[in-house]
Order: C-alpha cells, then sequence, then structure tokens
C-alpha cells in the first residue's frame, strides 16, 4: 500500500486538471482569434480570393498590326487560316472525355488519333511535347492547316464533333512584295517565355500566354504597338471545373499599324543588286590570293539625305521570315545559326563592322583642314612612304606628284593622308605626347563614329574608334596575355611579334597606327549605317540625323497618327566652304577619279552623283568592297566582304540602283521620270480606313492590309455574314 495520503493524491489530480484546463482554453481562445482574423479582419480578402478560384478565363488574341512600307503595301502582315480547335470542357463532359470524338476529327485531319489526343493533353513536369501550355478552359488549335474541304465536314457534323470548331484565324505572314525579302529588318515572332509573363505582371498592359513576341527587328522594336491587347471572357466554374456561366467579357484590341520608309520596290532592287555583285565576285579572279573571291558577306543601305530614313536596307546572307511563323523548327533554327550559313540571322547593315578603307578619307580631309592644313595645298603623293624601318604602300604603287586634298580623293591616294597623319602625330608630341590635338580621332567622333547611331533596330554595334582612350584599355585587357605570349612563345609568326611588342607598351600611339587610321585601315571599324548617314550629312549640308525606319504609328481604326519625327543628331565639323570643296571632289572620283570606269556615260550634268570608293585590308583574308555614292536626295552605300576594290566589286550593282530609282535609261543619258521606281522620296502617308483598308501614298487604290491572298474565300467563308467576311478579310479580328 502506498504511504500517500488521501489528500496529497487529489490535490495532485485537481492540478493536473486545472492545468489541461487552462491549455484547453487557450487552445479554444487561439482557434477563436485566428477565426475572427480571418472572417472579419480579412475576412473580405479572402472572400474575394474564393471568388476568384471559381472563375476561369479564355484569352482571344489580338489581332497584331502590320508593317508596311512607305506606300502602304504590306512587309509584315495577317494571313487567314482555317484553325481547328477542341474544348477542353466540353469534351470531359462526354463519357469517353472525348476520345471518340478526337479519333473521328484524326481521321478528316488525316492525323493519327495519338497525334491529336496528344495535342489535347495538359502540359506538365512529367509530360512531353506535344502538350498544351495554356489555360485548360481555351481553345486548343489542332492544326492551322486545314482545308476547306476539312473545316466543311466538320462544321455540317456538329453532332459528331462536339466541342469541335473550324475557323479563320490571323496568322502572322510576310508577304515579300516585289520579291523584297526585308527578313533582317522585318524581325520575327516567339511565343512569350515564363519570365516575360512574369516580368509584366506589374505593368499596365500584362503578357497573355497566347502572345506572341518580336524577337527582332522592327517586330522587336515596336512589338507594343504592334502586339495589340488580347480579350479575356470570364467564366464561373464549380468545383470540378464545370462552366456554370459569364462573368465578363473584355473584347480584343487590335495592334496599331507602323508604316516605314521602306519602299519595298526600292528594297527589292538592292537586295538583287547586292546578291547580283556578291554573285559576279565569285566569279572573279583574285591575284593576290590566286584564287576567286569569297564574297561571303554584305549588306547595302539607301538613305534619304534630308530625313535621315531609310529606304532600303539588305543584308546578305539572308533567310525567310516565314519560317517563323507557326513556330521555327530545330532543325530550320540550327541551320540559321550555323557557322556554315555564315549567321544571316545578323543585319550586317548594323551589326557587321568592318575598316571602312579609303571611304574615311572625307574624315581625314575634314580633320586636316580642321588642324590648319592648306585646303589647296600641294602634297606629294609618291608611291610609297618610309617611317622608322616600315615602307607604307600607295595602292598599286600609284605616284601622281604634287596634289591637292581633293585631288587624293578622287584618285584615292593614300600616301598624301599617311604624310599629313604622320605629321601630326609628331606636332601632338609622337610617342610622348603632351597637349595632343588629336585632330584626326576628335574629327572621327564628331562624325559620329565609334557610337552606334541611334537607328530604330535592335543590336546595333559602334564600331570603333582606335584613339589613345582605346588604345589604353585594349592594352589593360590584353597585357597579361601579350606577356604570357611573350614569355611562352617560340614561334616567329606576326601575332607572337606583335604581343612581344605591345607586353611593354601597348598602350602608346605610334605613328604606324596613325598613318593607317587616316586612311581607314588599322584598327578602325566601322558599319555600313554608319557611313551612309556620314556621306548623307555630306550631301545635306552637314546634318547628321538619326536614321529611322519608322515613319508612323497609325491605329487600326485609322483615327490616330502618330508620326515618327526625322531626329537631329548633329552636325559635321565642317565649314559651308568645306563641305562644298568635299562635294566637288566627290563628284569629281565619278567623273576622273576611281569610280570613272563603272560610271562612264552618267548623265551628271542633270542628276550629280558623288562617290568614293574603298578598299579595305583584313588580316588572313581577301579585302573588303566599299562603294560610298550620294545625289541630291539619296546616299547608296555598298560594302562586301572579300570582294576586291571598292568600284569593282559594287560599282555596277549601285549604279543599276540608281538609274532604276531616277529613270535613266542604262548606260546612257537619257531620264524618264515617269519610269523610276522612287524618283524623289515619298513624304505622304498612306491613309487607312475605319474597316482596316490601306490608301496608298501615291495611288486611289484600295488594299487590305491584312488578308490572305486575294480571291475567292471559298464556300467556309462564303457561309459567313457579310459584316463577318469583310472583317476577316480586313483581319480586325477572328470569329466564332
Amino acid at each position: 500500500m502506498s504511504n500517500i495520503p488521501e489528500t496529497g493524491r487529489t490535490s495532485r489530480v485537481t492540478i493536473r486538471l486545472v492545468i489541461l484546463q487552462i491549455l484547453v482554453v487557450s487552445l479554444l481562445l487561439t482557434l477563436g482569434g485566428r477565426l475572427w482574423y480571418l472572417q472579419i479582419r480579412n475576412g473580405q480578402e479572402y472572400d474575394q480570393k474564393a471568388a476568384n478560384n471559381h472563375i476561369q478565363q479564355v484569352v482571344t488574341p489580338a489581332v497584331r498590326g502590320s508593317i508596311l512600307d512607305d506606300r502602304g503595301v504590306p512587309l509584315a502582315d495577317n494571313q487567314t487560316r482555317l484553325v481547328v480547335s477542341a474544348s477542353r470542357t466540353d469534351l470531359l463532359k462526354q463519357r469517353d472525355d472525348g476520345l471518340a470524338v478526337l479519333t473521328r476529327l484524326a481521321g478528316v485531319l488525316g492525323l493519327t488519333p495519338k497525334e491529336v489526343t496528344d495535342k489535347v493533353r495538359l502540359c506538365d513536369a512529367k509530360t512531353p511535347k506535344p502538350c498544351w501550355n495554356g489555360s485548360p478552359y481555351q481553345p486548343i488549335p489542332i492544326t492551322d492547316e486545314a482545308t476547306t474541304q476539312q473545316a466543311l465536314q466538320i462544321m455540317e457534323r456538329r453532332e459528331d464533333f462536339p466541342g469541335v470548331t473550324a475557323e479563320p484565324t490571323a496568322v502572322r505572314r510576310y508577304p515579300g512584295p516585289s520579291k523584297a525579302n526585308t527578313a533582317q529588318v522585318l524581325g520575327y515572332l516567339s511565343p512569350v517565355t515564363d519570365a516575360e509573363l512574369t516580368a509584366s505582371e506589374k505593368t499596365d498592359a500584362p503578357l497573355q500566354r497566347s502572345d506572341q513576341i518580336g524577337r527582332s527587328g522592327l517586330e522587336s522594336v515596336y512589338d507594343a504597338q504592334l502586339r495589340g491587347k488580347a480579350g479575356v471572357t470570364r467564366y464561373e466554374v464549380d468545383n470540378l471545373g464545370r462552366v456554370i456561366g459569364k462573368a465578363g467579357d473584355t473584347p480584343a484590341q487590335p495592334g496599331a499599324n507602323l508604316v516605314t520608309s521602306i519602299d519595298s520596290k526600292v528594297q527589292a532592287l538592292t537586295e538583287k543588286e547586292l546578291a547580283q555583285a556578291m554573285a559576279d565576285a565569285r566569279k572573279t579572279y583574285d591575284s593576290i590570293t590566286h584564287q576567286n573571291y569569297k564574297a561571303d558577306s554584305g549588306a547595302a543601305v539607301v538613305l534619304d539625305n534630308n530625313t535621315g530614313q531609310v529606304i532600303a536596307m539588305a543584308s546578305a546572307p539572308t533567310y525567310d521570315p516565314n519560317e517563323w511563323v507557326g513556330g521555327i523548327s530545330a532543325k530550320d533554327y540550327k541551320a540559321l545559326n550555323d557557322t556554315k550559313s555564315n549567321f544571316p540571322l545578323l543585319n550586317r547593315a548594323t551589326q557587321g563592322q568592318s575598316a571602312p578603307g579609303s571611304t574615311f578619307k572625307v574624315v581625314s580631309t575634314s580633320a586636316a583642314v580642321n588642324a590648319g592644313y592648306d585646303i589647296n595645298g600641294g602634297y606629294p603623293c609618291t608611291s610609297s612612304m618610309t617611317i622608322g624601318n616600315q615602307v607604307f604602300k600607295n595602292f598599286e604603287n600609284e605616284s601622281f606628284g604634287d596634289i591637292s586634298l581633293g585631288r587624293a580623293l578622287e584618285v584615292s591616294c593614300d600616301t598624301v593622308f599617311y604624310g599629313i597623319a604622320y605629321d601630326q602625330w609628331q606636332k601632338d608630341g609622337g610617342t610622348d605626347p603632351k597637349h595632343a590635338k588629336d585632330w584626326f580621332y576628335k574629327t572621327a567622333h564628331q562624325f559620329g563614329l565609334g557610337a552606334k547611331t541611334g537607328i530604330d533596330l535592335p543590336g546595333e554595334v559602334t564600331g570603333r574608334v582606335p584613339d589613345r582612350q582605346w588604345k589604353q584599355s585594349y592594352y589593360d585587357a590584353m597585357k597579361d596575355y601579350w606577356c604570357k605570349l611573350k614569355k611562352t612563345s617560340k614561334k616567329n609568326d606576326l601575332a607572337t611579334a606583335i604581343a612581344r611588342e605591345n607586353c611593354t607598351d601597348g598602350y602608346v600611339l605610334r605613328a604606324g597606327d596613325s598613318v593607317n587610321y587616316a586612311i581607314g585601315q588599322g584598327d578602325t571599324l566601322v558599319t555600313p549605317i554608319q557611313m551612309a548617314r556620314i556621306y548623307g550629312a555630306l550631301a545635306n549640308g552637314g546634318t547628321l540625323y538619326q536614321p529611322t525606319i519608322g515613319k508612323a504609328v497609325v491605329s487600326a481604326d485609322g483615327k490616330t497618327v502618330t508620326p515618327i519625327k526625322p531626329k537631329v543628331a548633329g552636325k559635321l565639323p565642317d565649314s559651308k566652304s568645306t563641305l562644298k570643296y568635299i562635294n566637288k571632289a566627290t563628284a569629281g572620283v565619278v567623273t576622273d577619279g576611281t569610280a570613272n570606269w563603272k560610271f562612264a556615260g552618267w548623265p551628271q550634268d542633270k542628276i550629280t552623283l558623288h562617290a568614293k570608293t574603298g578598299t579595305a585590308e583584313v588580316s588572313g583574308k581577301q579585302t573588303t568592297s566599299w562603294l560610298t555614292t550620294y545625289t541630291k536626295d539619296y546616299t547608296i552605300v555598298m560594302t562586301i566582304s572579300q570582294a576586291g576594290t571598292g568600284s569593282g566589286a559594287s560599282g555596277t550593282a549601285v549604279r543599276r540602283i540608281y538609274e532604276a530609282m531616277y529613270g535613266i535609261e542604262k548606260d546612257g543619258p537619257k531620264i524618264d521620270p515617269g519610269k523610276g521606281i522612287m524618283p524623289t522620296p515619298v513624304a505622304a502617308l498612306p491613309k487607312i480606313s475605319g474597316d482596316g483598308v490601306v490608301v496608298p501614298a501615291s495611288s486611289t487604290t484600295l488594299m487590305p492590309s491584312q488578308h490572305g491572298t486575294p480571291g475567292d474565300p471559298g464556300p467556309v467563308l462564303a457561309a459567313l455574314t457579310p459584316t463577318r467576311t469583310e472583317k476577316l478579310l480586313h483581319g480586325r479580328k477572328s470569329w466564332s
């Protein structure tokens, strides 16, 4: 028996009961407080969330706006295709979850049942593609290539295909008017990513999973304006996901149209002539490398001198932008990024950079004048020039005696510019500068080189002005590599020799750097659009415009027009007399200089043509051809990698572009402006009516801005009401 008294046991039990009661009361108070917090304090918030859990959204993609040329011709628009879709909501109401319907549908579309059922299954971490990654309440597209006959079978036998629709839908296309490819300028689309969806949630215009985003070119830069706003229909669903009612509807807003300065006829011609010039170069023997020129890439730009607007921009190699429509295959994507294809996605006009060769001499002429050298003085044009122990030769060892700067431009005499640059380098202190003026480098920056032009295309590169600052930063980045190579390499090749020299004082601006730079060689890099802007400024009196392609953004109904006005970016550092002098010299290049053999018979008295040729040497490669030209209205620049001399590779092509634009009889003096495809720049904008019809700037002919090939719409479209058919053909929206 226990020795504990009865009263002691009772006391301990009482204490335990009290503690238990306290715990129970505490738990009840905590639970009550939590219920008060959820139901009273934040009740409204959680009621809202609960309600939202029973609302599902179905998104109707907005019709993307067109990209038009300067006359209103579509460069990118939307093609009407018959899209067959299946509704999971309707299919799941059936006993077999719609398997029989999908099997019958596969037979109509010429697909296997598995191909169709795979497309309507929902994506998750364990489900491989194809699968549906959008809302389960969204109609799921099975194919966008249905034929009229297939659509009729589905529409006429609706009892056999519950939950299946066949309806016309706008799909992006690049029609290539006049065979103008315009690929690198237009760009392409691809589906929105999860990261972009998340990032857009905090913006005023959140993206939808069904959206297509511009990935390059104008499609990218003007994506927000072109994309429009998707429509959203909200449905009430029960806890099993069944639709029980409609909670609201926000209609889609079509995207705006972009009117560009591109002229599709000039664009097509520029692309054709660039391709032909490259093909001709590949048939031409290179006496230096003893093989034909490779002509592996090139670019051409046609610029309006008085606005900075781009009339045409060609880049080679190129690709078909329609390859991206509907999703590009892995095979095609790999080919576009393969070294063997030489990267056709690059826009060589804005992203390709090389030494400019003698086309740079207009910059050097301005620098020499601004540095105080006599513009009419006599400068020795010898066959070569020796500086230290290095010989700098004139092109093909030509010698013209003492000549002026103007004549040096006409005959492209290297040694004249060598001599002036070397003299100025010595005045600046040589290898031990004190207060260097650096006129040649300063002037290049004033001409806009070494910086982006600001053109409305993505991915533009800056080029390079190899001044003292660049030399120092490059030395800082390369010093360790150069010094390591100097210590370890036993080779006697050029790379090792340069490393040994640069390890100690690679930051020093040497005489050889300066004289090479003066003729557009050495470490200098420019892009075709930079050179087009420079020569356009020479033509218009010295104004450097920010190049643009977009001309105006016009709302889908045509009521709101937002012009994209030309922007002045700067002025050339030249007096009127200097500009006049350079213009006279560049005209002399055509009549008495290095371009004369390609422009013999040109009607110079009626349409004054100016030019500068350039043959840029590239280590380990054949020479790069440059030809920069301008008239009162236009500048045309063409460059071809590994193609020989400027006039030799590009002269014929550039001449043909001018002849077609102005209506000049081929290789003759007769001019018929009526036959010119663009004798003067187009100033007016095309007009877009409320139903999406475009009235071209130079014509009264009407053309739909967003439609497929004109003609019989077929029995499916004919079965629609006239209003729906009209809206469909104009691409304003799809129907259901």
